[in-house]
Protein backbone atom coordinates (compact mmCIF):
# COMPACT_ATOMS: atom_id res chain seq x y z
CA UNK A 1 0.00 0.00 0.00
CA UNK A 2 1.42 3.37 -1.01
CA UNK A 3 0.98 5.96 1.72
CA UNK A 4 3.83 8.40 1.27
CA UNK A 5 3.85 8.82 -2.52
CA UNK A 6 0.40 10.46 -2.64
CA UNK A 7 1.48 12.72 0.24
CA UNK A 8 4.68 13.58 -1.59
CA UNK A 9 2.75 14.45 -4.75
CA UNK A 10 0.31 16.57 -2.74
CA UNK A 11 3.14 18.48 -1.03
CA UNK A 12 4.70 19.22 -4.43
CA UNK A 13 1.34 20.51 -5.70
CA UNK A 14 0.93 22.68 -2.60
CA UNK A 15 4.46 24.03 -3.05
CA UNK A 16 3.37 25.47 -6.41
CA UNK A 17 0.37 27.26 -4.90
CA UNK A 18 0.28 31.01 -5.51
CA UNK A 19 0.33 31.73 -1.76
CA UNK A 20 3.00 29.15 -0.93
CA UNK A 21 5.60 31.86 -0.20
CA UNK A 22 3.28 33.44 2.37
CA UNK A 23 2.72 30.07 4.04
CA UNK A 24 6.46 29.39 4.03
CA UNK A 25 7.14 32.74 5.70
CA UNK A 26 4.42 32.14 8.29
CA UNK A 27 5.69 28.67 9.06
CA UNK A 28 9.28 29.92 9.38
CA UNK A 29 8.24 32.74 11.70
CA UNK A 30 6.07 30.61 13.97
CA UNK A 31 8.53 27.69 14.11
CA UNK A 32 11.15 30.00 15.61
CA UNK A 33 8.88 30.74 18.57
CA UNK A 34 6.51 27.85 19.22
CA UNK A 35 5.45 25.74 16.23
CA UNK A 36 6.87 22.18 16.12
CA UNK A 37 7.17 21.68 12.33
CA UNK A 38 10.41 22.96 10.75
CA UNK A 39 10.18 25.11 7.61
CA UNK A 40 12.40 22.66 5.71
CA UNK A 41 9.28 20.56 5.01
CA UNK A 42 7.99 23.39 2.82
CA UNK A 43 11.28 24.89 1.68
CA UNK A 44 12.59 21.65 0.15
CA UNK A 45 9.59 20.85 -2.06
CA UNK A 46 9.15 24.51 -3.03
CA UNK A 47 12.80 24.71 -4.09
CA UNK A 48 12.49 21.39 -5.85
CA UNK A 49 9.38 22.37 -7.79
CA UNK A 50 10.62 25.91 -8.57
CA UNK A 51 14.45 25.75 -8.77
CA UNK A 52 14.49 29.18 -10.39
CA UNK A 53 13.18 30.63 -7.10
CA UNK A 54 15.18 28.44 -4.68
CA UNK A 55 17.42 31.30 -3.49
CA UNK A 56 14.40 33.55 -2.97
CA UNK A 57 12.70 30.84 -0.88
CA UNK A 58 15.87 30.36 1.19
CA UNK A 59 16.17 34.10 1.81
CA UNK A 60 12.49 34.39 2.73
CA UNK A 61 12.77 31.44 5.11
CA UNK A 62 15.91 32.88 6.71
CA UNK A 63 14.50 36.38 7.20
CA UNK A 64 11.16 35.25 8.61
CA UNK A 65 12.85 32.67 10.82
CA UNK A 66 15.17 35.31 12.29
CA UNK A 67 12.18 37.62 12.82
CA UNK A 68 10.40 34.77 14.61
CA UNK A 69 13.57 34.21 16.63
CA UNK A 70 13.43 37.84 17.70
CA UNK A 71 9.83 37.22 18.78
CA UNK A 72 10.98 34.19 20.78
CA UNK A 73 13.75 36.26 22.34
CA UNK A 74 11.25 38.94 23.36
CA UNK A 75 8.92 36.29 24.81
CA UNK A 76 11.77 34.93 26.90
CA UNK A 77 12.90 38.39 27.94
CA UNK A 78 9.51 39.87 28.88
CA UNK A 79 7.03 37.02 29.43
CA UNK A 80 9.05 34.19 30.91
CA UNK A 81 8.24 34.61 34.61
CA UNK A 82 4.58 35.47 34.17
CA UNK A 83 3.55 33.17 31.37
CA UNK A 84 6.17 30.82 29.90
CA UNK A 85 7.81 29.38 33.02
CA UNK A 86 4.56 27.98 34.48
CA UNK A 87 3.65 26.48 31.10
CA UNK A 88 7.11 24.90 30.65
CA UNK A 89 6.96 23.41 34.15
CA UNK A 90 3.40 22.07 33.79
CA UNK A 91 4.18 20.59 30.35
CA UNK A 92 7.13 18.60 31.67
CA UNK A 93 9.69 20.50 29.58
CA UNK A 94 11.55 22.00 32.55
CA UNK A 95 14.51 19.54 32.49
CA UNK A 96 15.08 20.11 28.76
CA UNK A 97 14.77 23.86 29.13
CA UNK A 98 17.20 23.83 32.07
CA UNK A 99 19.67 21.87 29.96
CA UNK A 100 19.37 24.47 27.16
CA UNK A 101 20.02 27.27 29.66
CA UNK A 102 23.11 25.47 30.94
CA UNK A 103 24.36 25.23 27.34
CA UNK A 104 23.95 29.02 27.10
CA UNK A 105 26.10 29.47 30.18
CA UNK A 106 28.77 27.16 28.81
CA UNK A 107 28.82 28.03 25.09
CA UNK A 108 27.21 31.47 24.85
CA UNK A 109 26.28 32.71 21.39
CA UNK A 110 27.66 29.57 19.72
CA UNK A 111 24.68 27.58 20.96
CA UNK A 112 22.34 29.92 19.03
CA UNK A 113 24.34 29.32 15.85
CA UNK A 114 24.28 25.55 16.44
CA UNK A 115 20.53 25.51 17.15
CA UNK A 116 19.92 27.64 14.07
CA UNK A 117 21.77 25.25 11.78
CA UNK A 118 21.01 21.87 13.29
CA UNK A 119 17.74 20.04 13.88
CA UNK A 120 17.89 21.05 17.58
CA UNK A 121 14.65 22.96 18.31
CA UNK A 122 15.65 26.54 17.57
CA UNK A 123 12.61 27.90 19.43
CA UNK A 124 13.98 26.66 22.77
CA UNK A 125 17.12 28.69 22.22
CA UNK A 126 15.37 31.84 21.01
CA UNK A 127 13.29 31.91 24.20
CA UNK A 128 16.31 30.86 26.25
CA UNK A 129 18.40 33.70 24.81
CA UNK A 130 15.75 36.14 26.02
CA UNK A 131 15.58 34.52 29.45
CA UNK A 132 19.37 34.72 29.75
CA UNK A 133 19.23 38.31 28.43
CA UNK A 134 21.86 37.49 25.84
CA UNK A 135 23.27 40.48 23.99
CA UNK A 136 20.77 41.18 21.23
CA UNK A 137 23.08 41.91 18.28
CA UNK A 138 25.19 38.72 18.67
CA UNK A 139 21.93 36.78 18.99
CA UNK A 140 20.66 38.18 15.68
CA UNK A 141 23.98 37.63 13.90
CA UNK A 142 24.29 34.02 15.13
CA UNK A 143 20.66 33.35 14.22
CA UNK A 144 21.03 34.82 10.74
CA UNK A 145 24.22 32.88 10.00
CA UNK A 146 22.96 29.57 11.43
CA UNK A 147 19.51 29.74 9.89
CA UNK A 148 20.79 31.13 6.60
CA UNK A 149 23.40 28.40 6.25
CA UNK A 150 20.80 25.72 6.89
CA UNK A 151 18.10 27.06 4.58
CA UNK A 152 20.44 28.00 1.73
CA UNK A 153 21.96 24.51 1.97
CA UNK A 154 18.52 22.88 1.71
CA UNK A 155 17.45 25.14 -1.17
CA UNK A 156 20.78 24.69 -2.93
CA UNK A 157 20.59 20.91 -2.74
CA UNK A 158 17.08 20.95 -4.16
CA UNK A 159 18.06 23.40 -6.92
CA UNK A 160 21.14 21.36 -7.77
CA UNK A 161 19.22 18.07 -7.78
CA UNK A 162 16.31 19.42 -9.80
CA UNK A 163 14.12 17.05 -11.77
CA UNK A 164 16.52 14.13 -11.28
CA UNK A 165 16.28 14.47 -7.50
CA UNK A 166 12.50 14.78 -7.67
CA UNK A 167 12.33 11.53 -9.65
CA UNK A 168 14.68 9.76 -7.23
CA UNK A 169 12.70 10.95 -4.23
CA UNK A 170 9.48 9.79 -5.84
CA UNK A 171 11.09 6.40 -6.48
CA UNK A 172 12.18 5.96 -2.84
CA UNK A 173 9.58 8.02 -0.99
CA UNK A 174 7.81 4.96 0.45
CA UNK A 175 11.04 3.49 1.81
CA UNK A 176 12.16 6.85 3.21
CA UNK A 177 8.73 7.51 4.75
CA UNK A 178 8.50 4.16 6.51
CA UNK A 179 12.13 4.38 7.63
CA UNK A 180 11.36 7.77 9.18
CA UNK A 181 8.32 6.34 10.98
CA UNK A 182 10.38 3.44 12.33
CA UNK A 183 13.17 5.80 13.46
CA UNK A 184 10.64 8.03 15.21
CA UNK A 185 9.09 5.05 17.02
CA UNK A 186 12.55 3.75 17.95
CA UNK A 187 13.60 7.18 19.26
CA UNK A 188 10.40 7.46 21.26
CA UNK A 189 10.89 4.03 22.83
CA UNK A 190 14.55 4.74 23.54
CA UNK A 191 13.96 8.15 25.12
CA UNK A 192 10.83 7.20 27.01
Amino acid sequence: MKVFQPLYDRVLRWSRHRHASVYLGGLSFSESMFFPIPPDVMLAPMSLSRPDKAWFFALLTTLTSVLGGIGGYLLGYFAFDAWLEPWIASSGYQPKFDMALSWFEEYGVWVVFLAGFSPIPYKVFTVGAGVMQMAFLPFIVASAIGRGARFFLVAGLMKWGGAAMEAKLRQYVEVLGWATVLLAIGAYLLLR
